[in-house]
């Protein structure tokens, strides 16, 4: 169904939910695919038990159709991205209370094997060199965002490994592996004070008085240059109504602020397989590669090591 293969470069994102892909990254896919990538988007469940978080659109017949709904949304927004997106058929888990149990049918309950095989299956046919989804943490703590992690990092492990999953298709080993590092604390304080500086009311500070002044767990490995594709980011959010509310929130910041200030999208580089990279098993262990040559210098690209020569690291283990 994806196949397009020869001679392009391809990237995988891999989400939990419909509009996931719009408010992580989007900007990035956006510039990607208008490069001519061939940019796919895998989405894990249908969102089917969200809340309708646009005040103007909750209603009981909207609630009632949530599900038709929110993949029609999806539609729109994959259109305005440039991109193609396949759901991977699980059911979205929901947020359960701390004494709630899971639903039985939901993707986070879901074994890890049998939650990573849509996914397997998908990167063998579709073949990417580039795959991107969340750390550990899920990005913040839903089941779904968190089984996503585990599911992207089992496939993209698997898939070229002709051992493993034997029946979805012909080993593909996927060459980098990146985290997403949308909305941190650096980027909502640079916001933040950027407006603050021009007498321009925030809402962000009530938000950063209560995060902790941590340091970040995971580098920044990786900054992409995508100003230019925020209106394409921001009417592809605003596609998926019954998730975002105009003006509030993530759409009530000035954008030419933002592309003043934090012009990019970032992102930890988890796994390479890049020929020359300290990759998954350089002496530095996992996440860490050489751009250009440089020790801990920031890629630009996340095909970086890959538009000259590409084939190393792709074939099967």
């Amino acid at each position: 169904m994806f196949t397009k293969h020869p001679g392009g470069l391809r990237l995988l994102t891999v989400h939990a939910h419909p509009d996931d892909e719009s408010s992580k990254g989007a900007a990035t896919l956006a510039r990607y695919a208008l490069e001519g990538v061939d940019v796919l988007v895998a989405t894990c469940t249908g969102g089917e038990r969200g809340s309708v978080l646009n005040p103007e659109l909750d209603r009981p017949e909207i609630r009632a159709d949530l599900t038709r709904i929110r993949r029609e949304e999806m539609a729109a927004a994959r259109e305005i991205l440039g991109v193609r997106q396949q759901f991977l058929g699980f059911v979205d888990s929901g947020m359960p209370g701390p004494d709630e149990p899971l639903p039985d049918d939901c993707f986070a309950a879901q074994p890890l094997e049998a939650a990573a095989a849509p996914l397997v299956e998908l990167i063998r046919e579709f073949r990417p060199h580039v795959l991107i989804t969340y750390d550990e943490t899920g990005g913040y703590p839903h089941p779904d965002h968190v089984m996503t992690h585990k599911v992207a990092v089992e496939a993209f492990e698997a898939a070229g490994d002709r051992e493993r999953y034997p029946d979805a298709g012909e080993p593909w080993q996927t060459v980098k592996l990146y985290y997403h590092l949308a909305l941190s604390r650096p980027w909502f304080q640079a916001l933040h004070e950027a407006m603050t500086e021009r007498g321009i009311d925030s809402a962000m500070g009530e938000l950063l008085a209560g995060w902790p002044d941590t340091p970040p767990v995971l580098a920044t490995t990786t900054r992409i240059a995508c100003a230019e594709h925020f209106d394409v980011r921001d009417a592809a959010m605003l596609a998926h109504a019954t998730q975002v509310q105009p003006g509030v929130a993530f759409m009530a910041h000035p954008r030419d602020i933002e592309r003043e200030v934090w012009p990019t999208e970032d992102y930890h580089l988890a796994r390479s397989f890049v020929a020359g990279s300290d990759g998954p098993n350089g002496p530095d262990g996992p996440g860490r590669t050489a751009v250009a040559g440089e020790a801990g210098a920031v890629e630009t690209d996340l095909f970086a090591g890959l538009r000259v020569g590409r084939g190393a690291g792709e074939k099967a283990r």
